[in-house]
């Protein structure tokens, strides 16, 4: 069995002629045509108090889950998933260091054609100290002995090959292709990241480069497929 899923920072739906512009996002994401998406820079309240997160599940068929790590006045922010499989439960990480940004972690059960896969969604800090104490909180969430297929997916903000929060993350995950994602018009940095456990799993791993992932955001998306053989019946 086959899915494809994508990370993919939308800058609040703000592109690099800094439009807000959620109809670009759109497009990008039906380009890819990914079954699980891990958005970051979410506006779940933006410009007009428009709701991104429900118009883009609206448009794409697919149900959202929702993980603001900031409120203020004019709405919440954070991280979000799209899906097209069923959802079975949501949990919030709080990823916050010190006095710095708040950080968190979206992290969601789901059922593909009856496996449990577990699905973690995050953006990671700008101070380099924050990272690693950061992923080793993510550590403390995998669970790739109880669940048939884990994903790490989000925004590392990690531009060193040899980053702390790097090494942490592939004593699981081993070392997945890192295609560059940033920034979108000249990409020389792999700021995003898809990790997958069992690593055997992965297919296929790009930066998703189009027109319309150009100006979009900031960020170009990345994409991956991942394949699970089918479960031998015990006759």
């Amino acid at each position: 069995m086959r899915m494809r899923v994508a990370s993919y920072n939308i800058h609040r739906g703000i592109g690099r002629d800094g439009r807000y512009e959620p109809g670009r996002i759109l497009r990008v994401l039906q380009e890819m045509e990914a079954d699980i998406v891990a958005l970051q820079e979410v506006d779940l309240l933006g410009p007009g108090r428009d709701q991104i997160l429900p118009w883009l599940a609206e448009r794409t068929k697919m149900t959202p889950v929702a993980g603001p790590v900031r409120s203020r006045a004019e709405g919440h922010y954070g991280n979000a998933l799209l899906t097209r499989f069923p959802v079975e439960q949501v949990r919030k990480c709080d990823l916050s260091i010190g006095r710095h940004e708040p950080r968190g972690a979206l992290d969601v059960d789901m059922n593909w054609h009856g496996r449990s896969i577990h699905v973690i969604n995050t953006h990671l800090g700008l101070w380099p100290r924050e990272r690693p104490l950061q992923a080793k909180k993510l550590l403390a969430l995998l669970a790739v002995d109880r669940r048939e297929l884990t994903i790490l997916m989000g925004d590392l903000n990690e531009w060193h090959v040899w980053g702390k929060s790097l090494r942490v993350l592939r004593g699981v995950f081993g070392r997945p292709p890192a295609p560059t994602t940033f920034p979108a018009g000249w990409p020389i940095l792999s700021l995003d990241r898809i990790w997958v456990a069992p690593s055997q799993a992965l297919v296929a791993i790009h930066a998703h480069r189009s027109a319309q992932s150009l100006t979009a955001s900031d960020h170009l998306p990345v994409r991956a497929d991942i394949l699970l053989h089918k479960k031998r019946r015990i006759v």
